[in-house]
């Protein structure tokens, strides 16, 4: 069983910036992809970020593309997301989550929350206008 504890979440104004850690406490870390979602009251769970587990392929949606840049520390079982430019909408739990059935250096890390197993507890962001 992985644990995943998120940290960094706050209030930041808009056009801040936020850096989310994720802490992973099982031995097989370097094995799992990993990916940050988020969800806003009455909306879906919504991948942000994903990276495969030899931070060889990433993957945003079109909404922070260019804001948001995740990186993982398989060294410190970290996985990262640096959050720039952010704006009201942005506003959300963010969570991180893992997934076990990472492949090759060119695989492609999923992009459904139905592909991880493993999730963090959240943490909140608020950008205020």
């Amino acid at each position: 069983q992985e644990q995943l504890v998120e940290s960094g979440g706050g209030l930041v104004q808009a056009g801040g910036s936020l850096r989310l850690s994720c802490a992973a406490s099982g031995r097989t870390f370097s094995s799992y992809d990993m990916g940050w979602f988020r969800q806003a009251p009455g909306k879906e769970r919504a991948v942000v970020a994903a990276i495969n587990n030899h931070g060889t392929r990433t993957y945003y949606p079109d909404s922070v593309k260019g804001r948001f840049t995740i990186s993982r520390d398989n060294a410190k079982n970290t996985v990262f997301l640096q959050m720039n430019s952010l704006n009201p909408e942005d506003t959300a739990v963010y969570y991180c989550a893992a997934d076990r059935s990472s492949g090759g250096i060119t695989t492609h890390p999923a992009r459904s929350a139905s592909g991880y197993e493993y999730w963090g507890q959240g943490t909140q962001v608020t950008v205020s206008s």
